[in-house]
């Protein structure tokens, strides 16, 4: 998606780092394994807790399914979502993405993250 919007860039009053996560990270629900990488990238962003990033070829994508949700950030852009479908049911807009993030967060291009009430991401797995 294109956007005319002016992106924030992040500074002293609002920090925003992207950094290997250097450890196996395992997203899953119950017990089974929707993603599993060691590729995973931990963004941190002024107050809110850290946040993985999965690469998008380490998550079981028979389970994605498309949504129409979209969401902007003025500081990472904007924010694309999937659903997971499993036998126990679906999870609306579990995931979040953005297909052409801003130059400050540009290497969470081709990630996924999930969000922590519907999905347990461990990190250390």
């Amino acid at each position: 998606m294109t956007t005319t919007r002016q992106p924030r860039i992040p500074g002293p009053d609002h920090p925003i780092t992207v950094e290997p996560t250097g450890a196996r990270v395992v997203a899953r629900i119950g017990g089974q394994i929707i993603a599993d990488t060691t590729r995973a990238l931990t963004l941190r962003e002024a107050g809110y807790p850290p946040v993985q990033y999965i690469p998008l070829d380490n998550v079981d994508q028979s389970l994605l399914t498309p949504s129409d949700t979209q969401t902007y950030c003025p500081y990472k852009g904007d924010a694309s979502y999937y659903g997971l479908a499993l036998a126990d049911g679906a999870r609306t807009d579990a995931v979040w993405f953005y297909p052409a993030p801003y130059d400050a967060v540009a290497d969470i291009a081709g990630h996924v993250a999930f969000y922590t009430d519907q999905v347990d991401v461990v990190v250390g797995a």
